[in-house]
């Protein structure tokens, strides 16, 4: 049982990472959370049949095979960021009951998963893409809730009005709830790309999107955290979301420009006719 307080709105709470057991075996409220978030994300991809003419059928085939994938790919890309201490303790790899699941590993997986499927099936990968993006950001902001019931990911030292007290080694700290800055900023993700999804003006577009908006948000958010994953000096995810933000947002106003152009072309020509 772990207590966090929220001191700034005086809420206090006593959390228990376990949900329930069942013969001896505790059922994590973090593998709930990843259920429920898949699971709600195929209700919602079943509501969209047929859009960018993609076949629910298609949608969930390519995810009973895309989820197993990047959940491996998740915690393979967070262990090798630590392959030191996973070196010298190989039976932890296994061991993602307590976390280290990193995002950009689980989205590389799968999207090298769902090329590989798309190429197969002969279906657009942007199409596909397009589809499931919203969807993974309302998974993003119902998965990280499994890192406020683990007591991780959580920030540097606050006085924020939304600073979280926890107790880390012994000692009562009061820090960034960086998991609940994730998870609504995705949530906000998911409702844009839910109202963008009918208004797609070129395939790929939900794809950049998503991209530039969660590495915005990403950048900023790993900078406050004290579990980042490093190469040096350097936060991975944070120079990472960066890249993928500006190249994205690149993708963005050409393609904005061309879509104008091409628009304007058109009324010329009917114009001249």
């Amino acid at each position: 049982m772990n207590e966090v307080t929220f001191p700034g709105i005086n809420l206090y709470l006593n959390i228990n990472r376990v949900a329930f057991s069942i013969g001896g075996i505790d059922i994590y409220w973090y593998a709930i959370l990843i259920v429920l978030a898949f699971g709600i994300g195929i209700i919602l991809c079943k509501k969209d049949d047929k859009k960018y003419n993609i076949d629910f059928d298609n949608i969930l085939e390519v995810l009973i095979i895309v989820i197993p994938i990047s959940i491996i790919c998740a915690r393979l890309y967070f262990v090798l960021f630590k392959l030191n201490y996973y070196l010298e303790y190989p039976k932890e790899i296994l061991n993602i009951r307590d976390g280290g699941l990193a995002i950009y590993g689980g989205i590389i997986g799968a999207v090298i998963t769902i090329a590989i499927y798309c190429k197969v099936k002969e279906i657009s990968i942007l199409d596909m893409l397009d589809y499931i993006v919203p969807y993974l950001a309302l998974g993003q902001a119902i998965g990280r809730w499994g890192n406020f019931f683990n007591v991780e990911a959580h920030g540097i030292e606050t006085t924020s009005i939304f600073r979280m007290g926890i107790i880390e080694n012994g000692k009562y700290i009061e820090v960034h709830p960086t998991f609940l800055y994730e998870s609504i900023s995705c949530f906000i993700i998911f409702v844009i790309l839910y109202l963008l999804r009918n208004k797609r003006k070129y395939k790929g577009q939900m794809v950049c999107v998503y991209l530039t908006l969660y590495g915005l948000e990403r950048a900023i958010v790993e900078g406050l955290r004290t579990d980042s994953l490093m190469i040096g000096n350097f936060r991975v995810s944070q120079i990472l979301s960066i890249v993928l933000c500006v190249i994205c947002i690149i993708i963005l106003v050409y393609k904005k420009i061309k879509v104008q152009k091409v628009s304007k072309k058109g009324k010329q020509n009917g114009k001249e006719n």
